[in-house]
């Protein structure tokens, strides 16, 4: 098209005129910012404050790279973020004002997505684009850099609502908030097999809500301990790690082992301890919101591992026949999660709807035995040697899973006279008087035939159990003499006794690396009293079980259940020895030195004694209850019911 009027030279002119406009413009500042084309590797997709590092797509709208350091110490661990592969649809990617905009290459003046940091804060904005698809934002996290888990309500359809948090373990958390729609929510998804990953879907705009925008805001999220200085780096490892204990499973939409991993019964507990002393999470949810909502699905009837009929969590070959008995410890830890629910939250009103539930709950706990004793008994002998290789789930009866308890278990009855006492105190509050007789009697016997039942008269420490045949199995657990004394089954003198013994054993064996956690056992268990048969799992050839000894269950180290050792020794007022063993294992959570896989397929959420890998799960929850022992060492923790 030639314009009347103007020739070759005229057009130059034009041309000339503009170019030197642009600049004078530049000269004087007065471009704000002129669009740039972003490629791979370009600087401007790298954006960092001092608590967000991310790498934005160069591709497709999305991450390449993030990592947050809540503490803001100029600690940034690896990213976690999988590449999800090039999208079969093409975008252009332009840089303006500190956001990268992604626009379809199709439409490339109107960006559907925006994304940048500043300060403590991620911004994500989707723009609808009424001549485009609308394409959701999809972050998948690697767990074996960091077992991401999304906390929040789950609703109706399975997703988590907003606001929610998004919580990296040994990175800290980030507070998701939305606007631009009605019933923000977030779609979530994790799996273990065949290949491992924690999904975040971001949904995109819509006709009828054109511009969403997501607000990701950093936080450390820790209870606040009087006199805990924040320039004290020693407990840096509660300040980043205290809420990793919450991994809420992506289908099964309960607290569980981790995001993509078995819901067990009996940890619960675990849990709801630490949930009464965590800080609001995000505006409107609470740790004590999630416990409810779990303990919700299990008296709605879920089965979880610990209760017949469940069905390991993405496991083909389980048909859920292999548990004929509720576990032992799987009724303490929901009665203790609901007290802990209910004291913390002064949610009477939940408490009255669901009283017969955990009523029923208790009795079926506390029921009579034939033999009349009034200690908690499961229905496996306990004897050594009285299981079947090939039933070895069939044998388990806790927590401990392949170790051989049986018949009267000290740990399930420590639990139990817990339970029990917070079952009458949850009856005295809903007006159930002869109930709350009846639960405290029922415990005050537990604590009176305790120790006359597990106390090794030669050894001077507490035995794991007794078997239906009359042997004590002692192994000297330190958890087991740790939670006598914690829960106050034994006091004073014996309960001095039992923990300077415990501590004098683990001297005389060689345990110094507290870094590592704890053992769950001081010597080897004996084959006749070791369920799993594999080497894998510390299952021994040798009579004596040395063979297998320090590998998994049988003596290998972990944080788990080592809370209650420490736990003793801070109630019976031996605080420097506790932190000899706490401090080391503050130190190793700081650094995750209890989740991740090394090369050989093997975790670290069990160790041996020289610090080589032999767990599975690569990250369990368990491990962080240790953290509670530091409410313990500053005298913060809530008396027992």
């Amino acid at each position: 098209m030639r314009i009347a009027g103007w020739g070759t030279k005229g057009f130059q002119g034009v041309c000339n005129g503009i170019i030197m406009s642009w600049a004078l413009w530049l000269a004087f500042g007065l471009v704000v910012a002129i669009p740039a084309l972003a490629q791979s590797g370009d600087p401007a997709l790298k954006q960092e404050t001092s608590s967000i590092r991310v790498t934005f797509d160069a591709r497709q709208p999305g991450l390449s790279a993030l990592s947050i350091d809540a503490l803001k110490q100029d600690s940034f661990r690896p990213s976690p973020i999988v590449d999800p592969g090039a999208e079969p649809i093409q975008y252009t990617v332009n840089v303006r004002n500190g956001w990268v905009q992604y626009a379809l290459s199709s439409d490339p003046k109107h960006a559907v997505w925006e994304m940048r940091a500043e300060g403590d804060t991620l911004r994500l904005r989707s723009l609808f684009n009424a001549h485009a698809a609308s394409h959701d934002l999809t972050w998948k996290f690697n767990p074996d850099v960091t077992h991401a888990t999304l906390l929040g309500h789950v609703t109706k359809d399975g997703d988590i609502a907003l606001p929610a948090v998004l919580h990296l373990p040994g990175m800290g958390s980030l507070r998701i908030y939305a606007k631009g729609t009605d019933a923000p929510v977030l779609h979530y998804d994790a799996r273990r097999a065949p290949t491992a990953f924690v999904k975040v879907v971001f949904p995109a705009a819509t006709a009828e809500h054109k511009t969403v925008e997501y607000t990701l805001e950093t936080a450390a999220i820790y209870p606040a301990i009087p006199g805990m200085a924040a320039d004290d780096h020693r407990f840096d490892g509660f300040r980043r790690d205290f809420l990793d204990i919450f991994q809420q499973q992506a289908e099964l939409h309960v607290l569980a082992n981790h995001a993509a991993s078995d819901a067990c019964a009996f940890t619960v507990y675990e849990y709801a301890d630490m949930a009464r002393h965590t800080p609001e999470l995000v505006q409107g949810l609470t740790a004590l919101d999630l416990i409810r909502e779990t303990l919700d699905r299990y008296l709605g009837g879920f089965l979880a591992y610990g209760i017949p009929g469940y069905k390991g969590f993405d496991d083909p070959n389980d048909s859920g026949a292999g548990h004929p008995y509720v576990f032992s410890d799987t009724y303490p830890s929901l009665l203790i999660s609901a007290y802990d629910y209910a004291d913390g939250s002064n949610d009477d009103r939940w408490l009255r709807q669901n009283y017969k539930g955990l009523r029923k709950w208790a009795d079926a706990m506390s029921a009579p035995n034939a033999d009349g004793s009034p200690l908690l008994e499961i229905p496996i002998t306990g004897n050594s040697g009285s299981w079947s290789p090939n039933a070895v789930l069939a044998m388990a009866s806790q927590w401990w899973d392949d170790v051989g308890f049986g018949h009267q278990d000290a740990y399930a009855n420590a639990l139990g006279y817990r339970a029990l006492r917070g079952m009458a105190a949850m009856a005295d509050r809903v007006g159930e008087t002869a109930d709350a007789a009846r639960y405290r009697m029922r415990a005050q016997q537990i604590r009176d035939a305790y120790a006359a039942a597990f106390l090794d008269p030669d050894a001077g420490v507490l035995a794991g159990w007794r078997s239906s045949d009359g042997q004590l199995h002692n192994y000297y657990f330190p958890y087991i003499n740790g939670i006598a004394v914690r829960y106050g089954l034994i006091e004073g003198d014996q309960a001095r006794q039992v923990m300077d013994r415990i501590m004098a054993k683990m001297a005389s064996v060689g345990f110094h690396n507290f870094a590592l956690g704890l053992p769950g056992n001081l010597v080897p268990i004996r084959r006749v009293d070791y369920i799993e048969p594999s080497p894998r799992f510390g299952g021994p050839k040798l009579e004596d079980g040395s063979d297998g000894f320090q590998v998994y269950e049988n003596g290998g180290a972990t944080a788990c259940f080592s809370y209650f050792t420490t736990a003793a020794l801070y109630q019976l007022g031996e605080k420097e020895q506790a932190d000899k063993i706490l401090m080391p294992m503050l130190d190793a959570f700081a650094k995750q030195g209890f989740s991740g896989r090394a090369a050989n397929g093997l975790t670290y959420d069990w160790k041996d004694w020289n610090g080589a890998p032999h767990g599975y799960e690569g990250f369990l929850v368990d491990n962080y209850y240790a953290l509670l022992a530091v409410l313990d060492r500053e005298n913060v923790m809530e008396k027992m019911p």
